[in-house]
């Protein structure tokens, strides 16, 4: 897959930088229509201008959409594949970008079902995602990759189970893959696996997106909610791999800790243990590797943190934790979260702001000094609107019942199965008491002063 960052003279691949425009839209109810697809395409459409161009003025730096799994479409589509799906959240998809070398596309789809097969699920079959490559630019071009889609059976697995047993299945492959073929595998990605959540994204301007993917247009593709990304690499070379939305995030801004993070991530892997995952600990190995972007690494980590057994809002909280020094007004138990956070995971800090989404929840979130921003909208008939500036959606006046931006370091967090918007000070103040971290922290830390 051309265009993989490489070191060369002077130049580090791992100093890339980007300033992107994200917008997520939700039915507050959960209500799952082809008009939140819509909406997502007005957000992208009208985030146009925070994209970048190639050299041939054609290529956009990437955009993408992720959003619950159509049922009913896949279903239907389904039928002509010769394999039948289960019920919803009982079966995973999986967006796959291939080689077009066929030989190697295949060696690596085979690897990926082996390890479907290592933990315990069956492969219903593959599906050939309708494109059309006629909207694209040169450079775009030359790196398309060949686009699938794979089916899993859960085999009686559910929700978070069968999503670890999924995780666990792309990041087995992800390795094999790597071992196997070396740099030649690059061109073999898992776009994204799961039984909740899918994403479709390249390497696009902003309208490309539901011109190269017919899928997007078609009326049976319903969700409650999306998540939309207009990428703007200004230090890196575009990519299709990354390209956002990732698994769970949008991000616009950087994170300037990177190299930080990423060695306190490679050195706690030598002493990882978890209860969950047990020995198959070692196929989630490397967490972090060097060729992901600073956003896919934050991805990968936040990931990780939710595959383990913590909610969303807890792992955004570890990994962007808000200013909790002496001097900020916040309530001793939020403080006692973050200290005893502090010593398992290390902030990941930069002028951020955050879109996320595990399917059920999803939000918004802010860096603690608030350098990049972040605007929401509640509409009267239940729609929530989170975006990197404002008037993304052209809403009449009447309709708007609520809008504002997000402070520093707070959230905006809807669930979709409660059908309610939850305050910034309602997650973290249940997070915050889930543990006596207070008793913890008073029990166990120990002070060094100078």
């Amino acid at each position: 897959m051309p265009g993989l960052l490489k070191d060369f003279g002077l130049y580090e691949a791992r100093r890339e930088h980007d300033a992107c425009g994200i917008g997520a839209v939700v039915n507050i109810f959960g209500k799952k229509d082809h008009s939140i697809i819509e909406y997502g395409k007005e957000i992208i459409l009208n985030l146009h201008h925070r994209g970048a161009a190639g050299a041939d003025e054609t290529t956009g730096d990437g955009a993408g959409i992720l959003f619950q799994i159509p049922h009913e479409f896949f279903v239907n589509e389904s039928k002509g594949l010769g394999f039948s799906l289960p019920g919803p959240s009982e079966y995973g998809v999986g967006m796959i970008f291939g080689s077009r070398e066929r030989k190697l596309r295949e060696q690596c789809e085979k690897i990926l079902e082996t390890a479907v097969g290592h933990y315990g699920l069956n492969v219903f079959g593959w599906r050939d995602v309708p494109t059309s490559n006629d909207c694209l630019g040169k450079i775009a071009l030359a790196a398309e990759p060949n686009i699938r889609q794979i089916f899993i059976d859960g085999n009686g697995y559910k929700d978070e189970e069968l999503e670890r047993r999924l995780y666990l299945i792309r990041k087995r492959s992800e390795t094999l893959v790597r071992e196997q073929f070396g740099e030649a595998g690059q061109d073999f990605y898992v776009t994204s696996l799961s039984s909740k959540t899918i994403c479709y994204k390249g390497m696009f301007f902003a309208w490309q997106l539901f011109a190269y993917y017919p899928d997007l247009s078609d009326e049976r593709v319903t969700s409650a909610l999306a998540i939309v990304h207009q990428r703007y690499s200004t230090n890196t070379l575009p990519n299709w791999r990354l390209a956002q939305p990732f698994r769970c995030i949008a991000h616009n801004g950087e994170i300037n800790t990177l190299s930080g993070n990423r060695n306190w991530m490679r050195a706690r892997e030598t002493t990882m243990t978890s209860d969950v995952f047990g020995d198959d600990l070692k196929d989630l190995m490397p967490i972090l590797t060097d060729e992901m972007s600073d956003s896919a690494c934050f991805d990968s980590a936040l990931e990780l943190l939710v595959r383990s057994g913590r909610s969303m809002p807890h792992s955004m909280m570890m990994m962007i934790p808000e200013a909790f020094g002496p001097k900020y007004h916040i309530s001793t138990d939020k403080r006692a979260f973050y200290e005893y956070h502090a010593a398992i995971m290390e902030p990941w800090d930069g002028p951020a702001a955050m879109v996320f989404t595990d399917g059920r929840l999803i939000g918004g979130t802010l860096d603690r000094n608030g350098l990049r921003p972040s605007r929401y909208l509640v509409t009267t008939d239940g729609l929530a609107i989170v975006a990197s500036e404002a008037g993304v959606i052209d809403f009449p006046v009447e309709k708007i019942r609520s809008k504002g931006r997000l402070r520093p370091g707070h959230m905006f967090l809807v669930d979709t199965v409660e059908g309610r918007i939850i305050t910034d000070n309602e997650i973290k103040s249940k997070i915050a008491r889930q543990k006596p971290y207070r008793r913890w922290l008073d029990e166990n830390r120990s002070e060094l002063r100078g």
